[in-house]
């Protein structure tokens, strides 16, 4: 372990993240307790997530299968893991023996694949659908007028079980910048309730720089990492 990554109080970190959280959650009208953060832990080593895990994080997200796979039996089973990353078809298998929700369905597709896998294993998935938000070439996710279809070709789906959506905002050094697409998210999960009869129960979005303005246009999952590990090995 570096340092750099010993000087990181992760407990005060933790404490800081919740309590903007709750003025965020405050000035929208809402509950904190309507809000999940999800401790991100890429190239996290596993006591550091342990040490968030005893200072209250109770979901840990993952953008690599094969990370995850390394590292959640040496942290255990006291949080709930997400995938937060691309998932490839052939990864499908491992996603769902390691994950307990998958952020990041795109298609058909991939719902197929990790329906079939989940019966293998005797359980159904809980997948949110990957919006393209910002419509940004580089990220993943269909564009927000596809979205009714995907919902209604994966609704049925076996194995699997649309709770939500999830966007990745765009990057940008001022967080207003997103706010539109985190409020195009939400308005998009409300018209697809009326239409497809889903529940979208979850809205993931927002990250460690603009993880409040994406709480006060309706989040309920905000994916904070260097808010809670600081800053990443470069």
């Amino acid at each position: 372990m570096s340092k750099a990554h010993r000087r990181v109080d992760i407990a005060a970190n933790v404490a800081r993240i919740r309590e903007r959280i709750a003025r965020a959650a405050e000035r929208s009208g809402r509950s904190p307790d309507e809000v999940t953060l999800v401790a991100v832990a890429k190239v996290v080593e596993s006591d550091r997530v342990r040490e968030a895990i005893a200072a209250g994080v109770t979901d840990v997200g993952e953008n690599y299968v094969q990370e995850a796979a390394a590292k959640r039996p040496q942290v255990g089973m006291a949080a709930r893991w997400h995938m937060i990353g691309h998932v490839q078809r052939n990864k499908a298998k491992q996603a769902v023996e390691i994950f307990d929700i998958i952020e990041t369905v795109d298609s058909h597709r991939l719902a197929e694949a990790i329906g079939r896998q989940a019966q293998v294993v005797g359980r159904v998935m809980p997948i949110l659908l990957q919006i393209n938000t910002s419509g940004e070439p580089s990220k993943s996710g269909v564009p927000p007028e596809l979205a009714e279809e995907l919902v209604v070709a994966v609704r049925d789906v076996p194995g699997v079980r649309v709770e939500g959506l999830m966007t990745i905002g765009r990057w940008d050094p001022d967080p207003e910048r997103a706010r539109p697409e985190f409020r195009l998210l939400a308005e998009l999960a409300r018209s697809l309730e009326g239409s497809t009869g889903v529940e979208m129960r979850w809205l993931s979005m927002g990250m460690s720089h603009d993880f409040e303005v994406a709480i006060e246009e309706g989040s309920t999952v905000v994916r904070v990492g260097t808010g809670v590990f600081g800053p990443r090995p470069a």
